[in-house]
């Protein structure tokens, strides 16, 4: 996976608590085999009616949201089934970080494996910063890995908490693969000496 030190991007505002893994990529779309292609289903219930066409309602939809890499949302984001295919999902459409006062446990972990930056904040800065992207729509947000802050275009900026064994691993973009090929000489080395006996 990238590493994961410092993104800019357009922020858009979900705003809604408790939005379960099969809102973000429901059941019927779990078929595949790939990790990647599975953003074109990301919110499909929402973002299409039920006639397949383009719900106009739906903030992703709106223009100046339609780039939008950076997810604001309420409480519990990520709740429901354990799916990976959850942060499969947003991060082939596009989002890099995701901005709650809290997550699903799960969620939360295979988000980070799969190089999506979580951050937690307290409600109110999470109220503040939907009122804002809301009333400007398009406001930029910065979130900095290497400093542990959020900030907008307007001045606005903020401190967040993240574990920092996880931290490193997205600093270095390694997820569990790359963790064990970081030992690559030791297990080769190990694999030759089942082989040899020497």
């Amino acid at each position: 996976m990238d590493a994961s030190k410092k993104h800019t991007g357009v922020a858009v505002p979900l705003d809604r608590p408790n939005i379960d893994t099969d809102a973000i990529i429901p059941k019927q779309f779990l078929k595949r085999i790939e990790r990647t292609g599975f953003g074109q289903f990301l919110f499909y219930d929402w973002r299409f009616k039920d006639d397949g066409s383009i719900n106009p309602d739906f903030i992703l939809n709106k223009e100046a949201f339609k780039d939008a890499t950076i997810l604001v949302a309420r409480d519990n984001f990520g709740c429901g089934s354990s799916r990976e295919h959850a942060p499969w999902s947003l991060l082939d459409y596009g989002f890099k970080v995701i901005i709650a006062p809290s997550f699903a446990d799960i969620f939360y972990n295979n988000s980070l494996k799969n190089g999506i930056l979580l951050i937690e904040l307290p409600s109110d800065e999470v109220e503040g910063l939907i009122q804002r992207i809301t009333n400007q729509p398009g406001l930029k947000l910065t979130a900095d890995l290497t400093t542990n802050t959020v900030s907008d275009e307007t001045g606005w900026q903020t401190s967040f908490n993240i574990d920092e064994y996880q931290r490193s691993l997205l600093l270095q973009g390694l997820d569990d693969i790359g963790i064990t090929l970081l030992k690559e000489d030791f297990i080769t080395a190990y694999e030759q000496k089942q082989v040899t006996g020497i």
